[in-house]
C-alpha cells in the first residue's frame, strides 16, 4: 500500500511541476493552447503555442499526467496540431534555418 501512495505523490509532484512551467509560459505570451500527444515510451509530448505565436514543448512521463497538468494549468487543449491551432505558430529564422539544415543533412 505504501508504494502505491508514495507512486501517486511522484506523479502529482510531476503533475504540479509540468502545470506550473505551463502556466509561466502562458504567462509570458499571452495565453496558450496545447495538444498532447503519445511519444512512445518516452511518455507524452505537450505542444504549447502562445497567444503571441510563440511555442514550446515539454515532455511528461505519461499521456495522463500530461492530460492532468494541461487541465490543471487551465489551458484550452486540441485533439491534434492541425488546423487554426497549427495557424497560430509563429516561426523565426531560427526554426526557417534549422528546417532547411535538416533537409540538406546539417
Amino acid at each position: 500500500m505504501a508504494d502505491t501512495q508514495q507512486v501517486d505523490a511522484r506523479a502529482e509532484r510531476k503533475v504540479s511541476r509540468l502545470a506550473h512551467r505551463i502556466s509561466a509560459f502562458a504567462k509570458a505570451h499571452g495565453s496558450a493552447e496545447g495538444q498532447v500527444a503519445h511519444i512512445g515510451e518516452r511518455g507524452a509530448r505537450i505542444v504549447l503555442v502562445g497567444e503571441d505565436g510563440g511555442w514550446g514543448d515539454l515532455v511528461a512521463p505519461s499521456t495522463e499526467i500530461a492530460r492532468q497538468a494541461v487541465e490543471k494549468a487551465g489551458i484550452t487543449v486540441h485533439e491534434s496540431f492541425d488546423g487554426e491551432f497549427a495557424a497560430k505558430v509563429q516561426t523565426g529564422p531560427y526554426e526557417w534555418k534549422r528546417m532547411a539544415g535538416i533537409q540538406v543533412g546539417g
